[in-house]
């Protein structure tokens, strides 16, 4: 899955391309570099970010353009909506998205099961300890694993009983800081216990790309340059056969696989 942020604010890449054109020929390019998904977003998670949650109006205004601009060049193409609003996922998805990634979990827009089931569409379930753009201070969890995996299949029972078919749910731990409110020691908790998500029967998306946990540990503050160690976590996630991996390197990412794969396919 390849990250395309059409926001300003996005910790790692915001405000990177200056017009609609631009965005959709980044989204058309990590296609061509191998994605099998791109995951459009219109609105920022940045920790850093203070500002109100941004209007629905606003957030279709960047996002629907690249949508039908992808689809109309590449319309074999796979796409996701990173948004937490059932409004905005509805429009998505009739204008061409596939998928909705709905970091809250179902626990910002009540009725987001019920748009997505009523869409067909595929739906990305993530943990996350606050809701978007609130204000919480950070609290380490007892049992990082436990709580995840519980709120988790507390969101796949609420989207179940919504009428969202299993076979469309994928889930997400929420890999970060920021409101995904998971530290350094967390972060390496969750990929370290992927086998214990694997558990859920359902399939698991990662992402960790450019993520601060990387950085603390490399020492690096530059987003962009800590792509040694989102290879490494891709990597790990290979080996411990998760399902989706959500990058924004998916050219170096691409090619770190098939190498993975063949080694992993040796007599």
């Amino acid at each position: 899955m390849g990250v395309h942020n059409a926001t300003p604010d996005s910790f790692s890449d915001g405000g990177d391309y200056k017009s609609i054109g631009k965005e959709i020929e980044h989204c058309c390019l990590m296609l061509d570099e191998g994605a099998d998904i791109i995951d459009i977003g219109g609105e920022s998670t940045n920790p850093n970010d203070s500002s109100s949650v941004l209007s629905s109006d606003d957030e279709l205004a960047r996002i629907i353009p690249i949508i039908r601009g992808v689809k109309k060049i590449r319309p074999e193409s796979v796409i996701s909506v990173d948004t937490f609003k059932a409004d905005v996922a509805y429009e998505a998805v009739t204008n061409g998205a596939d998928i909705v990634n709905d970091v809250s979990g179902l626990k910002y827009s009540e009725n987001m099961g019920d748009v997505v089931a009523k869409t067909g569409a595929y739906l990305v379930l993530m943990h996350m300890k606050f809701l978007p753009k609130s204000k919480n201070e950070f609290r380490e969890s007892d049992n990082i694993i436990y709580e995840v995996k519980t709120s988790l299949s507390e969101c796949v029972e609420k989207a179940l009983k919504c009428g969202v078919n299993l076979s469309k749910i994928i889930i997400d731990p929420g890999i970060g800081g920021g409101c995904f409110g998971k530290n350094t020691n967390e972060n390496i908790q969750l990929l370290s216990s992927i086998s214990e998500l694997k558990k859920m029967n359902c399939p698991i998306l990662i992402g960790a790309s450019r993520k601060g946990f990387i950085g603390e540990i490399l020492g690096e503050s530059n987003p962009k340059k800590r792509i040694n160690g989102n290879l490494a976590v891709a990597s790990w996630c290979f080996m411990n056969n998760v399902d989706i991996l959500r990058v924004h390197d998916v050219q170096q990412t691409r090619q770190l696989l098939k190498i993975l794969e063949v080694l992993r396919n040796i007599n």
